[in-house]
């Protein structure tokens, strides 16, 4: 059987898992359709996503269509949780993104359809509550083509929207005008099609359209549109005969080089780890034995989706989606077997904010780390950190509803009732300058074994950090270069104001170690040989003081925003914006209603949602998705250090404890 690995995608409340429920139930999975309102859908499985409404963690179901095998995906459509989608996009063959045909086009759909055109995922576009007070068909479509893609093709269309007895008509052969426009969307990316066509060709064959539409949708080059509504079940069917039709189902490589990809960590009810994993080539089966960052795992048990369940049969092959137990350390973005090219990609904005988080029984600290640890597993991003000298643990979130579900996950999954500072914004630092710095064995008060020269030079916005030689490779063993350029990329987690350093070059200038040796017929002697360890705790030392000789820019994030209101309070608004420091585009009048586009720091997004309903008469409309870093304007801000504090040489020297070290400060 062929595979398809698809995804669900929406902005919040446009109806996803409604489709979802109405696609496994029209596939025979399920009897009865759930609901999200009542919560008992298939996928919402955790009890604050039924009592919230809410899709908080991606869940995945199958079906069997056609001779296809559909992993279907369903994914979080709140912009708090977008870290749950951005795992799910590496393991997708295609997706269906949801828009609301009374909303229409939104915000985060335009950060998701962004993305699947940026990663060439071939994608549906569907159109829900067509039977909804204020649907609309032609609106819609426009707004996907000015502001989602204008490769759409329109499959059909809607009668009786707003109704309950709303339907969706496909369009065929027999429909001229579907023809030609399908003809002329076409032919922008098929030369003999547009030749035939401008060549007086206009009936072109029925039979070779649909080849070519299904070949464009795969290459992402055209986006089919269907109309529906999923409480209905209308243009549902239509929905599925072009899932199987234009979204690219395939065999996989099951004799093929092992290689797949661990998207999901959960824990069993036994406190189990369970990693959920695409195959893209090859197959696991129970007791193989799989090499994960170096570390040796025997599989203890396999599932795989099959029929809205998971079948535990030993064996997940290439295409397919399966559970694996064993897996001990295993975590999100993990590659089973061989490594995929441009793996552990990021696809969207990283946390903005950051808290405090403490618990309210001083007697729970230990088990409020232990339940973090567990919940970073499950969502890397939520980045925990630990401030060892004032006792602190900070999380790193997407918005306000994020954090209400950690501490309602907290207090519901482990007993521990905590509480959150006041969020705050997490900022960047990056170069402006080149600095360099070199610290050489036993002079100039380097007490460590080795010999350590950087120079950090700026890269170009969102390349990130890359560390490189000019040294020869072998002038030091491997392990130390591993291990300086490993301590790098740890130091930079905190720059000169205590924020991550990115988008740099540091370059290794000097290298030095003393080998291997010890005394006459003795053992070896650490006090005359280089380890690993000198060059670990060396190297924070020289990158903070070429960091400092570079010199940082303290970077704010920058949110994109769309505002929609009512035209007459618009006077009223703007002076809001200007003072919370954000940049109005120019505003869109429809009507009576006002559209406003522009970018505003993360740090006033929160106080502009709280003023909103009181500007608005409660009839605003605020949308926020991560955009950019920008220098910040006036006095940087800065963090508290977590760490031993490189940029002072006697308080990192003194807090190393070791004796020897003491000794020579007092020297």
């Amino acid at each position: 059987m062929r595979m398809l690995n698809l995804g669900i995608l929406a902005h919040v409340d446009a109806g996803k898992t409604s489709l979802t429920e109405r696609l496994l139930y029209a596939a025979g999975v399920i009897d009865a359709i759930g609901s999200v309102d009542d919560g008992n859908t298939q996928t919402d499985s955790l009890a604050q996503e039924r009592r919230r409404g809410i899709t908080i963690k991606s869940a995945v179901a199958s079906f069997v269509l056609g001779d296809i095998t559909v992993n279907l995906i369903d994914t979080p459509g709140h912009p708090d949780f977008i870290a749950e989608v951005e795992r799910v996009l590496s393991v997708l063959d295609g997706a269906v993104l949801v828009i609301s045909a009374v909303e229409g086009v939104q915000a985060q759909t335009r950060v998701l359809m962004r993305t699947l055109q940026r990663l060439a995922i071939p994608t549906l576009i569907f159109v829900n509550k067509i039977d909804r007070r204020g649907a609309q068909y032609d609106a819609v479509l426009a707004a996907i083509g000015e502001r989602l893609t204008p490769a759409l093709v329109a499959m059909g269309a809607a009668d009786g929207l707003g109704e309950r007895y709303a339907q969706f008509t496909c369009h065929g052969a027999d429909d001229q005008d579907f023809r030609t426009r399908l003809t002329e969307r076409l032919a922008e990316h098929d030369d003999a099609l547009l030749e035939d066509y401008l060549g007086g060709e206009k009936d072109v064959a029925y039979r070779r359209l649909r080849r070519q539409l299904a070949s464009q949708t795969k290459r992402g080059l055209a986006h089919p549109v269907f109309f529906g509504s999923a409480i209905t079940g209308a243009g549902v069917e239509a929905l599925m005969a072009g899932i199987a039709e234009l979204l690219p189902a395939r065999k996989g490589d099951a004799e093929g080089p092992l290689r797949g990809s661990v998207f999901k960590v959960e824990r069993g009810p036994a406190g189990d780890k369970i990693a959920f994993v695409r195959m893209f080539s090859g197959r696991v089966r129970t007791r193989d034995r799989l090499l994960i960052r170096a570390v040796e795992y025997k599989v203890t048990d396999v599932g795989v989706f099959e029929a809205g369940s998971v079948v535990r049969r030993g064996v997940v092959s290439a295409g397919e989606i399966g559970k694996l137990w064993g897996l001990g350390d295993v975590r999100i973005g993990d590659a089973i077997g061989e490594p995929r090219a441009g793996g552990a990609e990021h696809h969207f904005g990283p946390p903005t904010l950051e808290t405090v988080i403490t618990p309210r029984r001083p007697t729970d600290r230990g088990a409020l780390h232990a339940a973090l640890a567990q919940l970073a597993e499950q969502d890397p991003l939520i980045n925990l950190r630990q401030d060892d000298q004032r006792g602190e643990l900070f999380v790193s979130l997407y918005g306000e509803v994020q954090k209400e579900v950690i501490q309602d996950t907290l207090a519901g999954d482990f007993g521990v009732e905590v509480e959150f500072r006041e969020t705050t914004t997490i900022c960047i630092e990056r170069p402006v300058g080149t600095g360099a710095a070199v610290d050489f064995i036993k002079l100039g008060g380097n007490p460590f074994l080795a010999t350590v020269g950087l120079r950090i030079d700026p890269a170009p916005v969102d390349s990130g950090v890359r560390f490189q030689l000019e040294v020869e490779l072998g002038s030091i063993p491997l392990a130390f270069h591993k291990a300086v350029e490993e301590s790098v990329h740890k130091a930079f987690a905190q720059g000169l104001n205590g924020w991550l350093v990115t988008d740099c070059v540091v370059t290794m200038t000097h290298s030095g170690y003393w080998a291997r040796q010890s005394h006459s017929h003795a053992v070896f002697d650490k006090a005359m040989s280089s380890t690993a360890g000198d060059f670990r705790n060396l190297t924070p030392l020289v990158l903070m003081a070429a960091l400092r000789e570079a010199g940082t820019v303290t970077c704010e994030p920058m949110h994109r925003f769309e505002l929609e209101l009512p035209g007459d309070l618009l006077a009223v608004v703007l002076p809001v914006l200007g003072r919370l420091g954000a940049i109005p585009g120019t505003p869109t009048i429809r009507g009576s209603a006002c559209r406003l586009e522009g970018e505003i720091a993360a740090a006033g997004v929160h106080a502009l949602q709280q003023r909103l309903p009181g500007l608005t008469r409660g009839e605003g409309v605020l949308e926020t998705a991560f955009d950019h870093y920008r220098p910040v304007r006036g006095a940087a801000p800065s963090r508290p250090r977590s760490d031993l504090n490189p940029l002072d040489r006697r308080e990192y020297l003194l807090r190393i404890a070791r004796p020897d070290l003491a000794q020579l400060l007092v020297r």
